[in-house]
């Protein structure tokens, strides 16, 4: 069984400034083009569909078989958190993989009531990229559709940023490993993101927004069940300082 370990202070201006600052940047790129000039890079105008839409390495692989992956990690957090009540090696680690279940489980499950809340359509959905649907920023209102659209935020890239739930799992106790945690967890989001918008799935927007959520999920996750807890057991002089 492995000791605690007292929490490494959270610089707020770097954790939740970094955030904030990336949705006022966000929400005042509503009033550009970006979102469709990246899409009309990646759409091919004599094909009539984006560049990666019927590619192999994206559906089958960067898709379906990452998302396996990912949902096999998270199996394996939740037998990890159960296995941590009867076998002493992880009994050290029950907080640390409580967190990792929680930030894995959240950063997942909010996407689809968000998608079914904001309708927002997918590029390839709409008549700029040969679709039937009317284009609508985030804050505008959305055309009338018999089929409303299930693009924001972007799921798949929550099948990567989910990872910096492990990046807050390891903080405290293993920061190095948790710093390369930290740079799977955006390359993978990243790369996923990227991979999704080739398909005409998403706009760069909903990737980033995804990204937002995923991280302001992992911190929450961590100081409820590991920084706070870990806190309340210090000495008010280490308690300050923490």
């Amino acid at each position: 069984m492995q000791a605690s370990v007292p929490p490494r202070p959270i610089n707020l201006w770097l954790y939740l400034g970094i955030p904030f600052i990336t949705v006022v940047t966000l929400v005042l790129l509503e009033w550009t083009s970006l979102d469709m000039d990246l899409a009309n890079l990646l759409y091919d105008p004599v094909a009539g569909g984006f560049i990666g839409r019927h590619s192999y390495v994206l559906e089958n692989i960067l898709h379906d078989r990452v998302k396996q992956g990912v949902i096999l990690f998270g199996l394996l957090a939740v037998a990890g958190f159960a296995l941590s009540f009867f076998w002493s090696r992880l009994t050290g680690w029950r907080r640390e993989l409580g967190c990792l279940v929680l930030a894995l489980a959240l950063s997942t499950a909010f996407v689809t009531p968000l998608k079914k809340v904001t309708q927002v359509q997918c590029p390839w959905s709409l008549t700029q990229f040969g679709g039937k649907e009317a284009y609508s920023k985030l804050l505008e209102a959305r055309p009338a559709t018999d089929k409303p659209g299930l693009c924001w935020p972007g799921g798949h890239a929550a099948t990567g940023f989910c990872l910096f739930g492990l990046f807050f799992m390891l903080r405290d106790r293993k920061p190095r490993l948790a710093r390369l945690a930290l740079a799977v967890a955006f390359v993978a989001g990243s790369v996923l993101s990227i991979g999704r918008m080739m398909q005409g799935a998403h706009f760069l927007s909903h990737n980033v927004w995804t990204a937002v959520f995923c991280w302001l999920i992992g911190l929450g996750s961590y100081y409820l069940i590991l920084y706070r807890h870990a806190t309340a057991k210090l000495p008010a002089v280490e308690r300050s300082a923490a």
